[in-house]
């Protein structure tokens, strides 16, 4: 199992990357911040000066190896580790690499899947405690429609079409945040809208589109029971609560009927 969980590190980018069912949602770009350099590192004559941003990354090797980093970092994430905690991860890899590994693989290893699982439900927690009293909040803002299975809908632009219903194929721009404001997905940064069945994404979509109009914009807040539950994906926490600004295009016309 470890063995498995470690090679997911390793997986190409664009597997990683590839959009759940419910809606598409590509990973974040993750903040990557330079590592720290030693006190003892810093330029002669200047002992304790901060220490310099790391170089960004210019040829397309160095782009790609950094792009293994930044899928190794998604795997990682759900160990949810401290500064301290990565740093005896980044260890582990130089001891590796000089061959001089601290412990037994085969000996510590098959703890892995205990500790993401323990570390995974630590998420979970957080993240229902913090969305519970962001739907709280935004319930009560101006024009919010909270419905029996919690979503609250707000109407930001009123549209003037036809509304959906759930077995339609619809045409949308969509914003996609975390309640803290980090985007996970945006037709308008790819500049294509998005086509999909209703019936076929995530519950919060496949009702509160069917509110909308076709011309208007609104704004959803999902809870996660009606999002990606306590599982969540690459680039949604369990339990996480979700933002979505959707603006409906089109109902779009199935082929014609023979």
């Amino acid at each position: 199992m470890y063995r498995l969980l470690l090679l997911v590190a390793l997986l190409p980018c664009t597997l990683l990357a590839q959009a759940p069912a419910k809606p598409p949602a590509p990973a974040p770009r993750p903040a990557t911040p330079a590592p720290a350099t030693p006190a003892s590192a810093a330029a002669p004559g200047r002992s304790g000066a901060p220490a310099q941003p790391a170089a960004a990354p210019q040829s397309d090797e160095e782009k790609t190896l950094y792009a293994v980093g930044l899928v190794m970092q998604r795997t990682l994430r759900q160990f949810d580790l401290s500064p301290a905690e990565l740093a005896v991860i980044q260890r582990a890899i130089t001891d590796a690499a000089a061959g001089k590994p601290a412990l037994e693989l085969d000996e510590w290893g098959p703890r892995i899947q205990e500790l993401a699982n323990a570390r995974g439900e630590r998420i979970t927690v957080r993240q229902k405690e913090a969305s519970a009293a962001f739907l709280i909040k935004a319930g009560t803002a101006t024009g919010a429609v909270r419905t029996e299975s919690g979503i609250v809908y707000t109407e930001t632009t009123a549209g003037t079409g036809a509304s959906p219903t759930a077995s339609d194929p619809v045409k949308v721009h969509y914003r996609g945040t975390l309640i803290d404001g980090t985007e996970f997905d945006s037709s308008y940064a790819r500049n294509e809208p998005a086509e999909f069945p209703l019936g076929g994404v995530i519950r919060c979509w496949t009702e509160g589109v069917q509110r909308m109009k076709v011309g208007g914009k609104a704004r959803l807040v999902c809870p996660s029971d009606v999002a990606y539950g306590d599982r969540g994906n690459q680039a949604i926490p369990g339990g996480a609560a979700l933002v979505f600004e959707i603006e409906l295009l089109e109902i779009v016309a199935g082929p014609p009927a023979n």
